[in-house]
C-alpha cells in the first residue's frame, strides 16, 4: 500500500498516511483535531548509501574477478 503526504493548506504541517490508492485523494481528517484542510503533494524520495567504503569500488567481472578473469567481456 503505498504512502501519500499531505499538507495543511492553514500552516503547512505535513502528515504521512498509508492508505489504498482509490483513497488517495480522499478527505484527510486532521490528525489533531483543528479542523485543517489538507491537500495532497507531490512526494519524492532518495536513495543513497551511508558509508562508501562498504561499496566496492571499480569495474570488474560478475564473478568478482578483475575484469575479463573468467572470460566474459566486460
Amino acid at each position: 500500500m503505498p504512502m501519500y503526504e499531505y499538507e495543511s493548506i492553514e500552516d503547512g504541517e505535513v502528515v504521512t498516511l498509508l492508505r489504498p490508492m482509490a483513497e488517495a485523494d480522499a478527505p484527510v481528517v486532521d490528525p489533531q483535531g483543528r479542523d485543517r484542510t489538507f491537500r495532497r503533494r507531490h512526494s519524492v524520495f532518495g536513495v543513497g548509501v551511508a558509508d562508501t567504503g562498504a561499496m566496492p569500488q571499480g569495474g570488474g567481472c560478475a564473478c568478482g574477478r578483475p575484469e575479463g578473469g573468467c572470460g566474459m567481456a566486460g
